[in-house]
């Protein structure tokens, strides 16, 4: 029998050395994280924010993020659940919802910061690739790196589409325009007039009128929640603009009020004597003798 080498023996095992539990999980791609993380420096302890953008099935998340030794603090966030309170009724996680829950967090945040007068953003997104400049006489714009995660960071991504509304917003979040939908990789260009459609969800309001000639069933279906709260392919548009200004004029969080029942006072038992434990003997035994 020719001789085989032992790949994992005693010695390799002794020295193997486990992966971060969030690795292990496919969580955290720790490759990027450290380089969104690290600070240089000469910068001593100023945060590094992140901008960080997660897509659930029926939400989006953005939150403005920084990370310390003890872990990671969340100075602001936005959810697309809150848009309905915009006049935003349905398709909350689609591109436009993305972009009006990335603005969302964009004013709240410059709000919390006092920073919202200086720096209003684009009020009229016309679908041009365009970043915050410092104002005279006032701080430089608040700055943060867009943090996608796991997400596949494919042309035309919803992740672009919160930058796309943070950077909008009044935040400085670098970036180029060669993920945004119809950039042309040959000529290296955008398309205004198509990133335009996608912000006020033009897009949704074609393929509405698509499939309301092709397919009524699945028309009535799949737009149900638009239907029923009475928004049809025309208003779409407005829809969105309407809720971008909404946005813009009130960006604070409002809690939701929690139903069910209140929870119960936890009563923590406390430890008796031992006069205590014999007294509550012979109160049982008096109790167990007089019933019987």
């Amino acid at each position: 029998m020719p001789f085989v080498k032992q790949q994992k023996n005693k010695a390799y095992f002794k020295r193997y050395q486990v992966k971060y539990r969030r690795r292990r999980e496919g969580k955290t791609d720790y490759y990027a994280r450290k380089r969104l993380v690290v600070q240089a420096k000469n910068k001593y302890n100023s945060p590094k924010y992140r901008l960080v953008v997660r897509f659930t099935n029926k939400d989006i998340i953005c939150q403005i993020v920084y990370a310390k030794l003890q872990g990671d603090f969340v100075l602001s966030a936005a959810y697309a659940h809150e848009l309905p309170r915009y006049g935003i009724k349905g398709g909350l996680t689609n591109w436009a919802a993305a972009y009006a829950t990335g603005l969302l967090l964009a004013r709240r945040t410059l709000a919390k910061l006092g920073l919202a007068d200086k720096y209003e953003g684009f009020a009229e997104p016309d679908g041009t690739v365009q970043l915050v400049e410092a104002a005279e006489d006032a701080p430089r714009p608040f700055k943060a790196f867009l943090d996608v995660g796991l997400a596949r960071t494919s042309t035309g991504a919803r992740v672009f589409g919160a930058m796309k509304g943070a950077s909008d917003g009044g935040l400085y979040i670098p970036h180029n325009g060669n993920r945004f939908p119809g950039f042309d990789i040959e000529t290296k260009t955008n398309d205004d007039e198509l990133l335009r459609n996608y912000i006020y969800g033009v897009h949704v309001a074609e393929y509405m009128e698509y499939l309301e000639e092709e397919d009524e069933e699945r028309y009535k279906k799949q737009f149900s929640t638009f239907l029923k709260n009475g928004i049809t392919s025309d208003k779409v548009e407005d829809m969105y603009a309407e809720a971008h200004e909404a946005i813009r004029a009130d960006p604070s969080a409002k809690p939701t009020e929690k139903k069910g029942k209140p929870a119960k006072p936890y009563r923590r038992s406390v430890a008796l004597n031992k006069k205590q434990r014999l007294n509550k003997i012979k109160e049982a035994k008096a109790a167990f003798e007089a019933a019987n």
